[in-house]
């Protein structure tokens, strides 16, 4: 499986997994309660399936950012978290970060030498 497919699914079941956190109700409403451990329970899998191609570094960069990005989105547009210039420059940053380290990572392994 491609990593970044993997890391793909692990991202989108994490935001799952946070979202039913929400509706779980500290843990009082079983549906989603349950979907809480079915969300992580297949984030973590495949995140690891994801460590199999790509490095570390760049995997829990992109996971963490890009899923606390969204889900602070969907705590906005869902919950009705308050949005300021100070979350979207948070948002932004996150999102740069990841973008950092991506171009980081690709520039190491243009200039490494091969074996």
């Amino acid at each position: 499986m491609n990593g970044y497919l993997a890391l793909g699914i692990a991202v989108i079941s994490e935001i799952c997994g946070t979202t039913m956190l929400k509706m779980s109700n500290g843990f009082t409403v079983l549906a989603p309660s349950v979907a809480v451990i079915l969300g992580f329970g297949i984030a973590f899998y495949f995140f690891s399936i994801s460590l199999r191609t790509l490095p570390l570094s760049l995997a829990y960069a992109i996971w963490s950012g890009v899923g606390t990005a969204l889900t602070a989105l969907i705590g906005v547009l869902v919950w009705g978290d308050a949005f300021s210039l100070m979350t979207f420059c948070g948002i932004a940053f996150i999102i740069g970060g990841v973008v950092l380290l991506n171009a980081s990572n690709q520039s190491e392994k243009d200039t490494a030498p091969s074996i």
